[in-house]
């Protein structure tokens, strides 16, 4: 028998038909939605008291955005109210699918003009790693882009990052020109003592290479910085 005092789940279907998320995407567009109703299609079905809706807001909120579910464990999002691990695994599905988009089609390469294009291609994914990585972005002559190298994980500091493996897969590209970025778990991407002294030495290698280092990017949560912008190691 059903307890009297429990409730059924709600459904999408329970909402008004102007204010069900699939309704709307089909008649305005995805980024008509907010990031709650997209998850809401995602679940399909909320948990009593709560509609789907209300169930992603809840994990956004619990998360800190779209970025702190991309960064959260698995189990950790199987553990909230009303997510088991097939929604889980929905989720974290459709945002892998989000990042892989950037770089899927070598015929859309994108082109990077700014520091703020290097930035945008890569941070989604780097601002949620829990250790330190070191990327190369390997640029072609109109700066589009080749390939995104990982050169290195773990403290980045200048007794330990090998410079000639920063340039091992830009002269195997035969790329024209590289920008090298890396993240601070910390979310602060203030650059360190040891940034300027590791992108001093790539600069002073690539001038040696024939390999142009057009930036190095420091990338925190929801921020990054640009050492050439800030006039560090690149004098």
């Amino acid at each position: 028998m059903t307890e009297s005092g429990s409730q059924p789940a709600y459904r999408i279907t329970d909402l008004q038909e102007a204010e069900r998320p699939r309704e709307r995407l089909a008649a305005l567009g995805p980024q008509a939605l907010s990031n709650a109703e997209l998850i809401a299609i995602l679940l399909r079905v909320g948990v009593p008291g709560e509609n789907a809706v209300q169930v992603g807001q809840r994990l956004l909120h619990k998360f800190g955005g779209i970025g702190g579910l991309h960064r959260a464990p698995f189990t950790e999002l199987c553990k909230q109210h009303g997510i088991a691990d097939a929604k889980a695994a929905q989720i974290k599905a459709a945002i892998e699918l989000g990042r892989r988009l950037t770089l899927e089609s070598p015929d859309e390469r994108p082109a990077i003009n700014s520091p703020g294009d290097a930035a945008a291609l890569v941070q989604y994914e780097m601002q949620a790693l829990e250790q330190e990585h070191l990327r190369v972005l390997l640029l072609d002559r109109r700066n589009r882009v080749l390939e995104v190298a990982e050169v290195y994980r773990g403290s980045v500091n200048s007794s330990q990052v090998r410079v000639g493996e920063v340039f091992k897969e830009a002269i195997r590209k035969n790329a024209s020109g590289i920008i090298v970025v890396h993240n601070h778990p910390s979310g602060d991407p203030t650059p360190s003592p040891d940034d300027v002294a590791v992108t001093r030495a790539i600069v002073q290698a690539g001038k040696l290479l024939d390999v142009d280092v057009l930036d190095h990017l420091v990338i925190g949560q929801g921020r990054w910085v640009s050492l050439k912008e800030r006039g560090l190691g690149f004098g």
